[in-house]
């Protein structure tokens, strides 16, 4: 079996290093190169052909935000960023980035390269199956503003996204209006990225948007991202929905979990739910848009054509859990349609 080619760019040596030996320690892996800026790695590009290219953030003379904008027309390759806690992250997503994992800090070095090993390894080969050049396709935009008329505030919406799932949840929560019943978001991310990722959407959306809190309550314009390291579950408070944050184990391979979230929007808001679950890798999310359906919620699962990575929403596809299969530009409209008969 042919091994997946990666390149490291990082001018930190030590670190460098540490990629190297977590990503070589998985057998579908061969690091064929290591770069120190992007001028060596252009080089490193055309000579060895890479699958996916390690990129750091920050680094002297260009920058990978820079790099990335210059490279992606000629060279799209897979790309999966290398992070300290910065929103400089979601800039390298929205121009052509796959995803991306935190550098990690007060860690001693077997702790990091164990995190490596588990962490990039997994986000090297998921990138590896993602055709860039279609990522970067340009999707043709709804509406700005989404249609139809909300006659009953008492609702819920939820969403779940993985892998390219912050560029498709922008586009979906920028399609809001300010009468958009409470909406409950699970995005797998590291923590501290989550509070940025939210406040980086308030920024730009018609909505308010916040990382959840226990305790906040859902309600019409408000829409809470689960924080990066805890499972964010709706409960019933007296006549009121509001979220719970618990920390606790992976479920479905990460925490937060979409199927923890959607299993608790069956359970405590059932017929009163509308969800949709976006672009991803693997089944997180799938089992419970199939509790939400059959409470007598109603489902959306993105289309495999708008996916950066049609895993998710394939899966909920095919056990039945998805009401309408839709591309990402009409997502938002087909949420208020929905809402308007509820």
């Amino acid at each position: 079996m042919r091994k997946i080619k990666v390149l490291v760019v990082d001018d930190s040596m030590m670190f460098a290093d540490l990629m190297v030996r977590g990503l070589g320690s998985d057998p579908s892996m061969e690091v064929v190169g290591v770069a120190s800026n992007p001028f060596e790695a252009r080089d490193m590009i055309l000579q060895f052909r890479p699958d996916v290219m390690t990129l750091d953030i920050e680094m002297p003379r260009m920058d990978g935000i820079e790099f990335l904008q210059r490279l992606m027309p000629q060279y799209p390759i897979p790309v999966v960023m290398v992070s300290s806690l910065s929103d400089k992250v979601f800039d390298a997503l929205k121009v052509g980035a796959v995803d991306f994992i935190s550098k990690p800090v007060n860690m001693t070095r077997e702790e990091v390269l164990n995190y490596l090993k588990r962490e990039l390894c997994t986000k090297v080969k998921i990138a590896s199956t993602v055709n860039v050049s279609q990522m970067k396709r340009v999707i043709p935009k709804g509406n700005d503003v989404s249609s139809g008329n909300i006659k009953n505030s008492d609702l819920v919406v939820a969403l779940g996204a993985s892998t390219g799932g912050t560029e498709a949840l922008c586009d979906v929560i920028m399609g809001f209006r300010s009468d958009i019943p409470g909406t409950i978001v699970t995005q797998h991310m590291p923590p501290g990225f989550t509070k940025m990722f939210a406040e980086r959407l308030n920024n730009q959306c018609a909505v308010k948007v916040k990382e959840a809190q226990t305790g906040d309550v859902i309600s019409p314009g408000l829409v809470l991202i689960a924080p990066g390291d805890k499972h964010l579950r709706l409960v019933k408070n007296g006549d009121r929905f509001q979220v719970e944050c618990k920390a606790g184990e992976r479920v479905s391979g990460h925490c937060p979990s979409v199927d923890v979230m959607f299993e608790s929007v069956a359970r405590t808001a059932g017929r009163k739910a509308v969800a949709a679950l976006l672009t991803g890798m693997g089944k997180d999310g799938a089992d419970g848009l199939l509790a939400i359906r059959r409470s007598g919620g109603h489902t959306i699962g993105q289309d495999e054509a708008s996916c950066v990575v049609y895993g998710m929403p394939k899966v909920a596809y095919d056990i039945g859990a998805v009401e309408y299969q839709l591309p990402l530009n009409a997502i938002s409209n087909k949420i208020y349609s929905v809402l308007s008969t509820m």
